[in-house]
């Protein structure tokens, strides 16, 4: 055990509204928002964690677990998560108190790794990378304009600044979906890697039948076709069309992602590191896929604290089988507006033509201002 210990946590929400509103297929979203958890240690050291989900939510959770860090250790990552759990495990095996939890987890490795002065990927083993490449993750639907016409230029202007993969959000009606993915398509040319994503819009019989009507356009994989209860759903889809099928943002810890790689129910699976249970679960999570020879390519989609974090993630993701040229990890680059997280980003975290390095110092490998999320804070 080491003599440090924790002596305050603090929980930041933020919120901002949006310039110009965005929808998907399950609503319109008008404002941006980010739930910040920060843990100080007695020597001074500080970690900082996101929880990824409804804000209001995942602070409710907070409230319950912060009290029961103070005087802890935190450099034993395993022990608290486990004490945490195992406290909330019959009402929070799932949702906002995973997220919380996964906040903290990030928090208490940005310290590890600052105390031990490594960054955090290489405390777990790594990197078995230094970069990884992005996709553009954007493309959704605006309140003016026709969107065959908006949508291509907008993925023509991400395969201009060198992305080599694009995703496009579906899940607004059949033939809407088809007339959206032929423009995108058309617009990106046949060697740019095409991705959708519906956030669960349909049923399996509406998805397959929008999956066989995709086939010819090359689709890398077809994300979150139905919400992420119907595990025979996408087992359906799965194995009806050649499309390969992905899911997992909305799914938590490694039993909720044990049922899924057992069944064989995803070609795909994206656990989000400020979901699914923080770098102390996800590690597990990762290596079960492996075991099961299923890809991972995590869900990411917050500010530059999520961003870091999925990048120490994906520098220890196994390649699903050793080869000369395995297929890379990609890190998803949230390009929607978003304020706070561009108030939070550094040149480090950028892309340049479509590739990201794998932060190289302490911990998660960036430091956040307190002054510069105070405008967002709320309450």
């Amino acid at each position: 055990m080491s003599e440090m210990k924790i002596i305050e946590t603090r929980a930041y929400l933020l919120e901002c509204p949006l310039d110009r509103p965005f929808a998907y297929s399950r609503g319109w979203v008008d404002r941006r928002g980010a739930v910040l958890v920060e843990i100080i240690t007695d020597n001074g050291l500080t970690g900082w964690g996101e929880a990824f989900g409804p804000g209001r939510m995942s602070l409710g959770a907070l409230d319950l677990i912060r009290p029961m860090l103070i005087g802890t250790d935190p450099l034993q990552t395993e022990t608290l998560w486990h004490k945490i759990y195992g406290q909330y495990r019959e009402h929070g095996q799932k949702g906002p108190l995973i997220d919380a939890l996964s906040a903290i987890d990030i928090a208490l490795w940005d310290i590890k790794g600052k105390y031990f002065k490594q960054p955090i990927c290489r405390l777990m083993g790594g990197p078995l990378r230094l970069e990884v490449p992005a996709y553009a993750s954007g493309l959704f639907h605006q309140r003016d304009g026709n969107p065959e016409t908006y949508l291509a230029k907008e993925a023509a202007r991400y395969v201009e600044q060198g992305y080599s993969a694009v995703k496009l959000k579906v899940g607004f009606g059949i033939d809407e979906d088809m007339r959206a993915v032929k423009a995108v398509r058309q617009a990106i040319g046949s060697d740019i890697s095409l991705m959708v994503d519906a956030n669960g819009a349909y049923d399996a019989v509406n998805a397959i039948r929008l999956a066989r009507r995709m086939e010819p356009y090359d689709i890398t994989w077809f994300e979150e076709p139905v919400p992420p209860e119907d595990i025979d759903g996408y087992l359906q889809i799965k194995t009806v069309q050649s499309i390969p099928v992905a899911a997992g943002e909305a799914e938590f810890t490694r039993f909720g992602f044990r049922e899924i790689l057992t069944r064989r129910a995803l070609d795909i699976i994206q656990p989000d590191i400020c979901a699914a249970g923080g770098f102390t679960e996800c590690k597990k999570i990762v290596d079960m896929a492996h075991a099961f020879g299923i890809r991972c390519s995590p869900h990411t989609w917050g500010t530059a604290i999520a961003i870091a974090a999925s990048l120490q993630l994906l520098a220890i993701l196994p390649n699903t089988s050793s080869v000369l040229h395995p297929i890379p990890p990609m890190l998803e680059w949230d390009f929607t507006e978003h304020s706070i997280r561009d108030a939070l980003l550094t040149d480090a975290l950028r892309p340049i033509d479509g590739m990201i390095s794998i932060p190289e110092m302490p911990g998660l490998g960036i430091e956040i201002n307190r002054e510069t999320i105070r405008p967002f804070e709320v309450g």
